[in-house]
């Protein structure tokens, strides 16, 4: 009876440090990589698949950083799938001085691998259908990929946790930063704004949504005190590769207008309590002049858990602790 017990408390503790598998959705700009740096240096994280979309970076050229990041990191095996060029529904983008920043490569050498032949939305509705193999997602760009997939699995994201980087509920939108793109719509956020009709679909589909949204992220500078610490402390290849992104946006970094967008999504994700969320009821706006508007919807069942405010502090030590000699996975090319 001891011995039985015994082995079914071993059993217990492996499978409960058997990390879970996720799948990242990533339009692969900077703080992109960064969330996606951070996930590889944790040991209680483990990437399944990593699907680009068409937001940021363009598709193809976003895809090599990250293949290069995957194999920096030690996880070349990781399959990159492409998504589509365009949104579901019209022709939004972002602006293009951005876009081709982010197409720059990053890293210290090319790809080894190379994306997946089937498309970002086939990959993600077979992989939706297999409801034995449970998996999280974690979305970081517009939401293009996983609306494409519901319509070949209408119930593929029901039930399934997904975190999203996106969206302004009570905050302004940021159509408007930097001056690029003048618009009447004064409360969209990006990725959302990029792919309303989409974002729709994510947002209608069942899924237990955690959602990072401009209100929380305003909240989370990435300063120069984290930036000098990414320099003296993160020694590993990984932030190495975190601070050189950080160096990259330093201009911002010292003006005070530069914000853990994803990397908040993804500390978030492993770590629940570095944010507060409230549930609300969220739609998605679809018309002029508040495309892409989340808005609350008083009175409505809440569909999504919403992150109004963050321990920025507490982010700040586990995001750099990760790329520690003591807290990464130790990951290496």
């Amino acid at each position: 009876m001891k011995i039985a017990a015994l082995a079914l408390a071993i059993t217990c503790t492996l499978y409960a440090a058997e990390p879970f598998p996720i799948l990242i959705d990533t339009d692969c700009g900077g703080d992109d990589l960064m969330a996606i740096a951070f996930l590889l240096a944790r040991r209680d994280a483990h990437i399944e698949a990593v699907t680009v979309a068409n937001g940021l970076a363009h598709v193809r050229p976003g895809a090599e950083n990250v293949l290069r990041l995957l194999e920096l990191g030690g996880r070349g095996d990781v399959p990159v799938y492409l998504g589509r060029e365009l949104p579901m529904r019209g022709t939004a983008e972002f602006p293009e001085a951005w876009r081709k920043s982010a197409d720059v490569p990053l890293g210290p050498r090319a790809a080894q691998h190379t994306p997946q032949k089937q498309s970002a939305a086939d990959y993600l509705a077979a992989r939706l259908r297999e409801h034995n193999r449970p998996v999280r997602i974690l979305a970081l760009g517009p939401l293009t990929n996983l609306g494409e997939a519901l319509e070949h699995t209408p119930e593929g994201l029901r039930g399934i946790e997904l975190v999203i980087m996106g969206g302004a509920v009570y905050a302004p939108g940021n159509l408007g930063d930097g001056g690029y793109f003048r618009t009447d719509n004064k409360t969209a956020e990006w990725n959302l704004y990029v792919d309303p009709p989409a974002a729709a679909e994510v947002f209608t589909s069942g899924a237990r949504i955690r959602l990072v949204p401009l209100d929380v992220t305003n909240q989370v500078q990435i300063d120069a005190r984290l930036l000098k610490a990414f320099r003296s402390k993160a020694r590993t290849p990984l932030g190495e590769y975190v601070a050189a992104i950080l160096k990259q946006h330093r201009a911002d970094i010292r003006q005070g207008i530069y914000y853990a967008w994803d990397p908040l999504a993804a500390v978030a994700m492993i770590e629940p309590g570095v944010v507060h969320e409230n549930p609300l009821a969220v739609e998605v706006k679809q018309s002029p002049p508040e495309e892409g508007r989340t808005a609350e919807r008083p009175g409505y069942p809440a569909n999504a858990n919403v992150a109004l405010s963050a321990d920025a502090a507490g982010f700040r030590e586990i995001f750099l602790r990760a790329f520690t000699r003591a807290g990464s996975a130790g990951a290496g090319p």
